[in-house]
């Protein structure tokens, strides 16, 4: 593989804030933005989410991310309310919002529209999680395709590594997602998933994850900024 340049970074990196408190989460923001391309607000882990405090002054592009229990997240109220809090993010003019393509697709409809009402445009990210498993590669480049032409600016489908090769079949999706001109981020999750973390950006994904700590991980097998990066440096 050919050695990158010093000023050539594919690597793109969010780091997750998952603090359950509004100055926490403010502090958690502070210490992140030196080091993150990009910071995901996890506002299912908060009681009260204030939005307005939590995105003022941001210098990094921001997700704003309000996970369903199904798939991993912490929001106890109903789906209605769930996305009211992604919505109002789209008023607040935040760079991205994630939201599930498990949900109900009327609420996925009046977000893309909300979103092109907007006169900065919010982006959406349509996410696919299974901690359980890694579906076939045929049955992953089918869910690509439904997310795809559902209108995601970006496809995010992540997985659970029960082999080392369901890393290449999640991977495989980057560059088969490129080829049709789609923005995708795809890995797995979990110990032996650990490497596809590494590599998604390396190979084209829009942007990979890594916490602020080992105490401060979103999901299965989650490694630190510090680590991830010393990781790419030694690739170079």
């Amino acid at each position: 593989m050919r050695q990158l340049q010093k000023d050539e970074r594919p690597e793109k990196v969010c780091i997750p804030i998952v603090e359950t408190d509004l100055e926490k989460a403010l502090a958690a923001i502070r210490n992140s933005a030196p080091l993150a391309d990009l910071i995901e607000l996890r506002v299912d882990y908060m009681r009260n989410p204030e939005l307005q405090q939590l995105l003022k002054g941001r210098r990094k592009p921001f997700i704003v991310t309000n996970r369903r229990r199904e798939e991993g997240g912490s929001f106890q109220g109903d789906e209605g309310a769930r996305v009211r809090i992604l919505e109002e993010a789209v008023r607040l003019d935040v760079d991205y919002v994630d939201i599930e393509v498990s949900s109900e697709r009327s609420f996925i409809q009046d977000l893309m529209i909300q979103k092109k009402a907007r006169r900065r445009g919010t982006k959406i990210i349509l996410s696919f999680h299974d901690f359980q498993r890694t579906p076939s590669r045929g049955d992953l480049q089918k869910l690509y395709a439904r997310m795809a032409r559902w209108g995601a600016d970006v496809v995010k489908i992540v997985t659970f590594a029960q082999s080392w090769e369901d890393n290449l079949n999640v991977l495989g999706l980057i560059p088969y997602a490129r080829e049709r001109g789609h923005k995708i981020t795809a890995f797995c999750m979990g110990e032996k998933g650990k490497m596809s973390r590494v590599m998604a950006p390396l190979l084209g994904a829009t942007w990979t994850y890594a916490s602020l700590s080992t105490d401060k991980v979103s999901a299965p097998g989650q490694i630190t900024i510090r680590e991830m990066r010393r990781i790419w440096e030694g690739l170079r």
